[in-house]
């Protein structure tokens, strides 16, 4: 089953299949580690529910739930 990233729940993981975006917004996507291939796992949001942080590669990330928008994650 496929979902957006930022529409995970806390606890769920995947590996991510498709990031979207044009420009600038891709190519920061893309530099802090979240390409295709790479597995991703849920770990906490934010009480108004942004930002949101994921593992990624062995470090934790905060994204803002708009550029997470962008990525497509395959859950296991």
């Amino acid at each position: 089953m496929k979902k957006l990233l930022s529409q995970l729940s806390i606890g769920e993981g995947g590996k991510i299949v498709k990031v979207g975006g044009e420009g600038a917004i891709r190519r920061r996507l893309l530099d802090m580690g979240i390409t295709p291939g790479a597995e991703v796992y849920f770990r906490k949001k934010a009480p108004l529910g942004d930002p949101i942080e994921i593992s990624v590669r062995g470090y934790e990330l905060t994204l803002r739930k708009a550029e997470a928008n962008f990525a497509e994650v395959e859950l296991y």
